[in-house]
C-alpha cells in the first residue's frame, strides 16, 4: 500500500486496519519531508525560541532548553508521557494509528528527519505493533498518552507485538532487523501530538457500521416479509418527494432485497391491515437518516485521516514555525458522536421488530415466541429481550462525549474534547448491534418458514440459507446463546448482506 499524504481514501484505510502488508509513503512526499526537518534543524541551532524545538511542554513551555540537551528533551518527553492504563489495543487498531501518523508526517509540515517514516514504515511491514492502551487520553493536545505508547517502541522502551508475542519495545525492533531510533527536535512532540488514536478508532468503527447498515436492511427486509408487511412505503416516489439521499437508498435496497416473494405477493389483496406499526412503516426514513449520519461522520474522518495535526506547525512555503491548535480533536468527538446515534437508532427500530415478530397480537398469525408449540417452549421469548437490554444499552452509550470537557495540565489545556472515549464505546455498542441484528435474522428466518409453502424473495432465501448453514430452525427449545453468536457473527462478517447482494455504501 503506497499513500500518498493528503489523498487517502476510506477504501485505503479499510484495507491498512483488516490487512498485514507494508505500508509506505509515495516517494513525492521525501522533499517536503527534508525541507520541512532543515527548518527545525536551523531553529534548534538558532537563539530565539521555538516551542517544543528548544522549550518545555505545555504549561513548561516558558522554560528554555539549552541546545546540548534537545535529544534528552524529546526521549524524556516520551517516557514522561507513557501514562496509558486499562487493556491494550488489538495490533489490527495500533497499524492503523500508525499508518495515519505517517500519513500526518509524509505532508511535510511536522518537521520531522525522514528516519522517523521509514522506521514507522519498517515496522508497518514487519508486523511491529507497539503496545498502546486504550485509556488516557482527552483528545487535546492530540492523543497524548496512546502515541506516546507508539513512539515509546520506536526509541527501543515500552514493549510491542511481533507474531502476536509480546516482548519489550528494544526486542521487537531487533526481531524486525530494525533499529530503535534517537529523536532529533521536535520529532518527539510531532509523533505524539495528534488526533491519529482517536481517528483510527473512530474509522474502525466506521468500517464495522458500514457493515452492519448493509445487514440492517437484509434483516428489515426479511421482518418485513415475515409478518406480511407491506412494501408500499417503500415506493420511490415518496422518499423522492422527501429528497433526503440515505433515506432513497435505503429504501432502493430494501426494493431490490424483496423482489419476487411470493409472501409479499400473497397479501396484496384482501388485507384487512390499512397500515403498519413505524417499525416497519418507516425504516427507510430511520435507517436512512442513520446512514446519512454515518456518511457525514466518514467525510470528516476522511479529511482526519489526511490531515497535520501536530504543533507546532512547519511552514516550509514561508519558512516559518507556527503554533496552533490542530490537535485539538473536536471534529473526531462529533464524528463519533454522530456515529454513536446512528448505531443506537439503527438497534432502536431493530429490536422493535424483534418485538413484532415474537407478539402473536401483532405478527400477522406468527406462531407465539416463533416457536411450533409455545407453552412448552418458550421460543425465542428470551432472545427478544436480550435485543431490548442492548438496544438500552446502546442508547445510554449514545449520550454524547464531545460536550464533556474538563481542564487538564494546569488550566493551559483548559478545553478538551474527549474523542478518543468517544470513539472507543462505538466498538461495544458495534458488537450490541450486531446481536441484535442476528436475533433479528434469527426471528425472520423463523416467521418467513412458518409461511410455507409460500416463500420470500431470492435475495432473501440467499440469505436465510447462509444463516441456516450455522443456525438450525428452532423446533423445540435448546441451548441459544451459541446461535445468537453465530448470527451476530454473519452480521459482522457481512456475510448476510454479501449472500443477499445488498448495493449499499457509506
Amino acid at each position: 500500500m503506497i499513500l500518498v499524504p493528503g489523498t487517502t481514501d476510506l477504501v485505503q484505510l479499510e484495507a491498512i486496519w483488516r490487512g498485514s502488508g507494508p505500508v509506505s509513503l509515495d516517494p513525492s512526499a521525501r522533499a517536503g519531508i527534508a525541507a520541512s526537518a532543515d527548518l527545525v534543524a536551523a531553529a534548534a541551532a538558532g537563539d530565539a525560541p521555538v516551542y517544543g524545538v528548544n522549550t518545555g511542554f505545555g504549561k513548561l513551555a516558558s522554560v528554555r532548553i539549552p541546545a546540548v540537551d534537545t535529544a534528552r528533551l524529546q526521549r524524556n518527553l516520551i517516557l514522561s508521557h507513557c501514562c496509558g492504563v486499562g487493556p491494550a489495543a488489538d495490533a489490527r487498531l495500533v497499524r492503523l494509528m500508525m499508518a495515519l501518523k505517517l500519513l500526518s508526517l509524509g505532508r511535510g509540515a511536522s518537521g520531522v528527519r525522514w528516519e522517523i517514516c521509514a522506521l514507522l514504515e519498517g515496522m508497518l511491514a514487519a508486523g511491529v505493533a507497539p503496545v498502546v492502551p486504550l485509556q488516557g487520553s482527552v483528545g487535546a493536545s492530540g492523543d497524548l498518552a496512546p502515541l506516546a505508547h507508539m513512539t515509546a517502541a520506536m526509541i527501543g522502551e515500552g514493549a510491542a507485538e511481533i507474531g502476536g508475542t509480546r516482548m519489550p519495545g528494544a526486542e521487537a525492533l531487533r526481531a524486525a532487523g530494525l533499529e530503535p531510533v534517537v529523536l532529533g527536535p521536535k520529532e518527539g512532540l510531532a509523533l505524539i501530538n495528534g488526533t491519529q488514536f482517536s481517528t483510527a478508532l473512530a474509522l474502525a468503527a466506521l468500517f464495522k457500521a458500514r457493515r452492519l447498515v448493509r445487514a440492517a436492511a437484509v434483516t428489515a427486509s426479511m421482518s418485513t416479509d415475515a409478518i406480511m408487511g407491506s412494501t408500499a412505503p417503500l415506493d420511490p416516489a415518496i422518499h423522492a418527494l422527501r429528497g433526503h439521499r440515505g433515506q432513497i437508498d435505503v429504501a432502493a435496497a430494501m426494493r431490490a432485497l424483496m423482489q419476487g416473494s411470493a409472501i409479499r405477493e400473497s397479501h396484496r389483496e384482501d388485507d384487512a391491515r390499512v397500515q403498519d406499526p413505524y417499525c416497519i412503516r418507516c425504516q427507510a426514513q430511520v435507517t436512512g437518516a442513520a446512514l446519512e449520519l454515518l456518511r457525514q461522520a466518514a467525510a470528516t474522518l476522511t479529511v482526519e485521516a489526511n490531515a497535520v495535526t501536530d504543533n507546532p506547525l512547519v511552514l516550509v512555503e514561508t519558512g516559518e514555525i507556527r503554533s496552533g491548535g490542530n490537535f485539538h480533536a473536536e471534529p473526531v468527538a462529533f464524528a463519533a458522536d454522530q456515529i454513536a446515534l446512528a448505531v443506537a437508532e439503527i438497534g432502536a427500530i431493530a429490536q422493535r421488530r424483534v418485538a413484532l415478530m415474537v407478539d402473536p397480537t401483532l405478527s400477522h398469525d406468527l406462531p407465539p415466541f416463533l416457536t411450533p408449540e409455545p407453552g412448552l417452549n418458550s421460543g425465542l421469548m428470551i432472545a427478544e429481550v436480550t435485543t431490548a437490554a442492548l438496544m438500552s444499552e446502546n442508547k445510554h452509550l449514545a449520550n454524547p462525549c464531545a460536550t464533556d470537557s474538563t481542564p487538564t495540565s494546569a488550566n493551559q489545556e483548559d478545553h478538551v474534547s474527549m474523542a478518543a472515549h468517544g470513539a472507543r464505546r462505538l466498538h461495544r455498542m458495534m458488537r450490541n448491534l450486531s446481536t441484535i441484528l442476528g436475533v433479528e435474522a434469527i426471528c425472520a428466518a423463523q416467521g418467513i418458514e412458518a409461511r410455507a409453502p409460500l416463500t420470500t424473495s431470492p435475495p432473501l432465501q440467499a440469505a436465510l440459507e447462509v444463516l441456516r448453514a450455522q443456525v438450525a430452525p428452532l423446533a423445540e427449545d435448546r441451548y441459544l446463546a451459541d446461535d445468537l453468536e453465530a448470527a451476530a457473527g454473519l452480521v459482522r462478517s457481512d456475510a448476510l448482506a454479501a449472500a443477499a447482494g445488498v448495493e449499499l455504501e457509506l
